[in-house]
């Protein structure tokens, strides 16, 4: 998980599509960008978080120049899962978020389509997109949490084929009077869906496999999240997951991943491994992200839950050693 020694592929992207500010601002070909996933907040094994200054951190983390915020959605506290998120609605913290911070992109990773009507998820996403000036990046997954399915009167085994489904819907509601037939209703172009968003259409991301084939996720999705591996492991899937774009005839897209991090005081600290992370000082931490930048990764999400140091202090230690060498347009204005 934390070896970095792999030769680089030089092959780099020429272009992304250009789509919305928070699109073009935090993936950019051959750079890395790097984002925190909230709640911004050391809770440990506690799944709740402590939410008493959520946000002025955000703001924080806005003001400190990072490139994301992501939020993640969690319906339920589920004790064998063991997280509940910010406990916030997604869509409704955006909206909030929307208002009080004024650069740094806002991601969702990711809402669980299976769970959630694509017109709900399509006027959401366009609001917050329309809010927050085109600062949505709208993260995408099939679920992973069984417990949740029958609570909502939902079947956990076909949750694919309703992934696949919503999305086609939700591609369609971003048209002009828009005409779509599936199991989720039928648009016969008789309505529209107001507001739409910034740019004619949201940046959807889809996280890992989503219950789909390799080359299905390849081509539908605007980018692709997935998970921290180590750096070999790491580069053959962004290769493969590239390759495969290619083949399809797809435009070649971003690919970001999280990672957990513990940061120590001690700048050259050895990394020792923590859940889906490490726990490092920030000179290694920085030698694993130009690693991922080598290798195709173009923007990393801190998550700083197991993180021992205060929270506000460590994200002031990222912004002055790590952000410099990772900056955004719009830190470096």
């Amino acid at each position: 998980m934390v070896d970095t020694q792999v030769m680089p592929d030089t092959a780099t992207p020429m272009t992304f599509p250009s789509l919305n500010r928070a699109y073009n601002t935090v993936f950019r070909p051959g750079d890395l960008t790097v984002g925190l996933v909230v709640p911004l907040d050391a809770h440990h094994g506690n799944p709740v978080p402590d939410m008493t200054r959520h946000i002025e951190r955000a703001q924080m983390a806005d003001e400190l120049g990072f490139a994301a915020l992501w939020l993640r959605d969690v319906p339920f506290n589920v004790p064998s899962f063991g997280d509940a998120g910010q406990m916030f609605d997604p869509f409704v913290y955006l909206g909030m978020l929307s208002g009080l911070t004024r650069n740094i992109s806002l991601g969702i990773a990711s809402i669980i389509l299976p769970l959630r009507h694509p017109a709900h998820v399509a006027k959401a996403a366009a609001s917050a997109d329309q809010l927050s000036g085109g600062r949505l990046l709208l993260g995408v997954a099939s679920g992973d949490r069984p417990e949740e399915y029958p609570a909502l009167g939902m079947s956990f085994p076909d949750r694919g084929a309703r992934f696949r489904e919503s999305l086609a819907y939700i591609r369609a509601m971003s048209a002009e009077y828009p005409t779509h037939t599936g199991d989720h209703g039928t648009l016969n172009g008789s309505m529209d869906m107001l507001p739409k968003p910034v740019n004619g259409r949201v940046p959807i991301l889809i996280t890992g496999g989503s219950q789909q084939n390799p080359e299905w996720v390849a081509s539908h999705g605007d980018g692709w999240m997935t998970y921290p591996r180590d750096i070999a492991s790491q580069a053959q899937v962004v290769k493969d997951y590239r390759s495969r774009g290619a083949n399809t005839g797809a435009d070649t897209k971003p690919v970001m991943q999280s990672l957990y991090v513990d940061l120590v005081a001690e700048v050259e600290a050895e990394p020792t491994p923590i859940h889906l992370g490490f726990r490092s000082g920030v000179a290694f931490l920085k030698t694993y992200l130009r690693s991922l930048r080598d290798h195709g990764i173009n923007h990393v999400a801190l998550n700083l839950r197991f993180n021992n140091a205060d929270i506000e202090e460590t994200m002031r230690h990222l912004a002055d050693e790590v952000l410099p060498e990772f900056p955004t347009e719009m830190s470096m204005r």
